[in-house]
């Protein structure tokens, strides 16, 4: 099986944090969002990893050449970010090979068992029951098969939206009506979606079935992101215990970070290399290399780097940032 996982997003909503990192970098519940899809795709023992980057792709590569070395990965680079259909379509020399293809969208997580997706006899589409699915591709569903797929119905006439988990007995056909959506020119929002490739398969008579997925967690904004960090972290009672300093659990705190006479706790994750000093730190996340001294931080994103001094305030703060309470 190969697997593709599209990670060429800019992630505008999360500035000032995609100023100096691309989305998929962007660390939540104790590792960067791409490692969280990564350790799952890599569980399943593809043959191949291709990974479509853009915006500062160059980073995620150092990251999982680094952090991934066994891994067989091909980068491909989207220099115009032109839909996901236009993102498979580049990938063809590298992942069109008639194998069974798995598709995992790099800007959000989704926690399910995808060995029982992938032991599917026939294509499977990951999907979740939303509120509005006006915002997402929408999946109709007759017969437990899927019959039609609409991106971003107006009136959409079903409540599944898609997840960005596509799996294919064989990939060829995707990667043949991608390919018939960009030279018909069939566009979506000015963007080829691989909805619209997908639903040319099965006018055509693929066979998709819907495939419910436990937890579907959006990156897509400071606030989304804080709760994902909650919900990821909520089944962890993991509190290491740190002389001087008191732990409520459930947090993520790296073996690499220093904690001196502080309250950390609950659902805050502690990267690398931090230095928290005499604070108050919960509901937050707190990247690479930050420094917090005399603080009490709460529903707050810091960037990697960023110093914080002094003060009671909720922060959204990026990389190499420097703030003075005092």
């Amino acid at each position: 099986m190969k697997a593709i996982i599209p990670a060429a997003g800019i992630g505008t909503r999360l500035r000032p944090h995609t100023y100096t990192l691309p989305k998929a970098l962007l660390y939540v519940a104790g590792k960067p969002i791409i490692a969280h899809i990564l350790d799952d795709v890599v569980a399943l023992a593809p043959s191949s990893i291709v990974l479509i980057v853009g915006y500062k792709g160059e980073l995620i590569e150092k990251y999982v050449r680094k952090h991934y070395p066994q891994l067989q990965v091909d980068f491909v680079f989207q220099e115009e970010r032109r839909g996901i259909g236009h993102a498979v379509d580049l990938t063809r020399k590298v992942a069109d090979s008639g194998e069974p293809l798995l598709i995992v969208l790099g800007d959000t997580i989704i926690k399910t068992d995808l060995k029982k997706v992938v032991a599917h006899k026939t294509n499977v589409l990951g999907v979740k029951e939303v509120e509005d699915p006006r915002r997402f591709g929408v999946a109709e569903v007759e017969g437990g098969r899927i019959s039609k797929l609409v991106e971003k119905p107006q009136e959409p006439q079903s409540n599944l939206a898609l997840v960005g988990l596509y799996y294919l007995n064989d990939g060829k056909p995707l990667f043949d009506a991608v390919r018939e959506i960009i030279e018909r020119n069939i566009t979506t929002n000015n963007e080829y979606q691989i909805t619209d490739a997908l639903q040319l398969m099965i006018g055509r008579g693929a066979e998709f079935v819907p495939f419910v997925i436990d937890e579907w967690f959006d990156c897509g904004k400071p606030e989304a992101m804080l709760e994902t960090n909650r919900k990821l972290l909520k089944n962890s009672d993991h509190a290491p215990a740190i002389d001087g300093s008191i732990v409520i659990p459930p947090v993520s705190i790296s073996p690499g970070a220093e904690i001196v006479n502080s309250i950390i706790g609950p659902y805050v994750s502690i990267a690398e290399r931090c230095v928290i000093h005499s604070s108050v730190v919960r509901d937050s996340v707190i990247s690479e290399g930050a420094t917090v001294t005399d603080a009490l931080l709460e529903s707050s994103l810091i960037g990697a780097n960023a110093v914080i001094r002094g003060g009671f305030k909720k922060l959204d703060v990026g990389d190499s940032s420097e703030i003075n309470f005092k």
